[in-house]
C-alpha cells in the first residue's frame, strides 16, 4: 500500500469521526432554575435553564449516555419505568428498592382520572405500583419478584451509577392539555394516548421471562 493511499485513508477516517462527533451533539441536557433536568434537540430560551450540548443518548426517558458501558447497554435494551401515585406506600417501597439497587428508571405518576384510565388500558387494571422492564410488566411491588426480572435482564445486583447521578423528574402518565386560547379555539386536539403495551404472559416463571 502506497504512502498516498495511507494518507487518503487516514484523512477519510478523521473526517468520519468528525461527522460522528457533530451528530452526537444534537441533544441538549437542560438544567432548569428549579434543578429539574430535561432533554431537547434545541437550545433553551434565555433564562429557561442551563444547556449542556453533548451525546445525551436518552432511552425510555432516562439519559443513559453518562452510564458505565455495561449498564448503558442493558438500560438501552430493557428500559425500566415505574408507574406510581401519591400516598402509595408500595410505590414508595418500589422506588426505594430501584434506587438502592442503582437501577436507572423513569417514573410516570398516576394521580388523575385520565392517568388511571391510561394505566387501565396498559395493564388491565389501575393497581399501583406498576413496573415495566422492556416489554415485561409487573403488577404490585415484590422485592423478590422484581429482583428476579432485573437479574434476568442482566441489570447489575449492586449500584453502578456514576457519582452525582440524578434520576429524571417524574412526569404525569397523561400530559396535561393546553388551555384554549379563546372561546372559539379549535377543540379538535384530543388528549394524547399512551402507546399500547403488550400484556404479559400469564406464566411469570423466571424460566419463561420474555422482554
Amino acid at each position: 500500500m502506497t504512502k498516498s493511499t495511507l494518507t487518503l485513508l487516514a484523512t477519510g477516517l478523521l473526517f468520519a469521526l468528525g461527522v460522528g462527533a457533530v451528530q452526537a451533539q444534537a441533544m441538549y441536557r437542560i438544567v432548569g432554575p428549579d434543578g429539574r433536568v430535561t432533554f431537547s434537540d434545541t437550545a433553551p430560551l434565555p433564562g429557561a435553564g442551563k444547556a449542556v450540548a453533548g451525546n445525551v443518548n436518552v432511552s425510555g426517558g432516562v439519559a443513559v449516555g453518562s452510564l458505565p458501558y455495561a449498564l448503558r447497554q442493558v438500560a438501552t435494551r430493557y428500559p425500566v419505568t415505574l408507574y406510581a401515585g401519591n400516598n402509595c406506600g408500595p410505590c414508595d417501597a418500589g422506588r426505594a428498592f430501584l434506587s438502592a439497587r442503582g437501577i436507572p428508571f423513569a417514573e410516570r405518576t398516576v394521580n388523575t382520572q385520565a392517568d388511571a384510565e391510561a394505566l387501565q388500558r396498559m395493564s388491565g387494571d389501575a393497581g399501583l405500583p406498576f413496573l415495566t422492564i422492556g416489554s415485561q410488566q409487573l403488577k404490585g411491588f415484590s422485592d423478590a419478584e422484581w429482583s428476579q426480572f432485573l437479574d434476568a435482564a442482566e441489570y447489575p445486583k449492586t449500584s453502578q451509577l456514576p457519582q452525582g447521578y440524578r434520576a429524571p423528574a417524574a412526569a404525569p402518565l397523561v400530559a396535561l392539555e393546553r388551555p384554549a386560547t379563546s372561546a372559539g379555539a379549535d377543540t379538535g386536539n384530543a388528549r394524547p394516548k399512551p402507546e399500547p403495551v403488550a400484556r404479559p404472559a400469564a406464566d411469570t416463571n423466571p424460566a419463561g421471562i420474555r422482554f
